[in-house]
């Protein structure tokens, strides 16, 4: 609660506001005080609320502009239109601004250092790992729960079967109904990976990818590519023996698609120079390294030879 002393400072500069914008003369001391408060008053603003202040101060003055009135009654309408812009500007710079910040600004949530927890209105939780933010708006939990992650979290999500729970990344978005699982930025490269449940990751130029428990959603650090990989417990060794489920690549060069495929597959691909910047666009579900090496050299008019792990391209 604000103390009277506070009370009264405020009642105070406002008459002073008053007097100044109905053209009443105000001493140089009086003048000081009241620019003083101005300052404090809109040095705390953002741009987005002195926008939004402006639009609805604009808005409550639009009734005297608009319509015609006598030319004896101008000077005591401007006096009017002035009381009311004082009035209004002073309740949006500071009740508003708090109501700004209590009802309207998105909560954002940053982990520094070591790992955060979140724990939401739905009663979804997210780990937020070293460096990641998240952004709540006040209006979490809607009918479509909607949250925006940068850096790396972890989500369980309370399950819902009517309102879907969407997390959008850089680039790229993972909707659910509720489930476990890890998204991960670093720069180009992008990963969503699923403990539990089912997800659904759309990414630009991609089909929508839908993944089940121990799979992995990944771009390779390539725009316009989407895979999915098949990643099982660890074995007696410790090791994660990983499986290539699916690929897609839309409008994606050569010289990119053979690194990718490259990698996966543990081969070596050959291909004329002149093919590398060829533009591919290719969706490979479930096959051996051998069926979707003849694949691309279909698409690419080629004919492949193989030897050992090399795969050469010819015409």
């Amino acid at each position: 609660m604000k103390s009277s002393k506070y009370k009264n400072t405020e009642a105070f500069v406002f008459k002073l506001w008053k007097r100044e914008v109905t053209e009443q003369k105000i001493s140089g001391k009086e003048n000081e005080i009241l620019n003083q408060w101005k300052t404090r008053a809109e040095k705390d603003l953002d741009k987005i609320h002195m926008q939004e202040s402006k639009e609805r101060v604009l808005s409550a003055l639009e009734v005297y502009f608009i319509q015609p009135v006598k030319t004896t009654r101008i000077h005591f309408l401007k006096k009017y239109a002035y009381s009311a812009a004082a009035i209004l500007i002073l309740l949006l710079s500071v009740g508003g601004l708090l109501t700004y910040h209590t009802f309207f600004k998105p909560d954002v949530y940053t982990s520094e250092s070591g790992n955060q927890k979140v724990f939401l209105a739905d009663g979804s939780v997210v780990t937020l790992l070293a460096g990641a933010e998240l952004t709540v708006e006040k209006s979490f939990p809607a009918s479509t729960r909607i949250v925006d992650l940068k850096g790396d979290a972890i989500f369980s999500v309370a399950k819902s079967k009517t309102h879907p729970f969407i997390v959008r990344a850089d680039g790229f978005s993972t909707r659910v109904l509720g489930t476990v699982f890890k998204i991960s930025q670093s720069g180009k490269d992008k990963s969503v990976q699923l403990y539990e449940g089912k997800v659904a990751v759309s990414y630009a130029g991609t089909p929508v990818s839908y993944l089940k428990p121990n799979q992995k959603w990944t771009n390779f650090g390539i725009a316009r590519t989407a895979a999915v990989i098949l990643i099982p417990q660890e074995n007696k060794s410790g090791k994660e023996k990983t499986m290539l489920l699916s690929l897609s690549f839309n409008d994606v060069t050569l010289k990119e698609v053979a690194e990718v495929m490259q990698n996966n597959y543990k081969i070596r691909i050959m291909y004329p120079k002149e093919t590398a910047e060829k533009k591919i666009t290719a969706d490979f579900t479930g096959g051996s390294a051998d069926e979707n090496m003849e694949a691309l050299a279909f698409i690419l008019g080629l004919e492949v030879h193989k030897e050992d792990h090399i795969y050469t391209l010819k015409k």
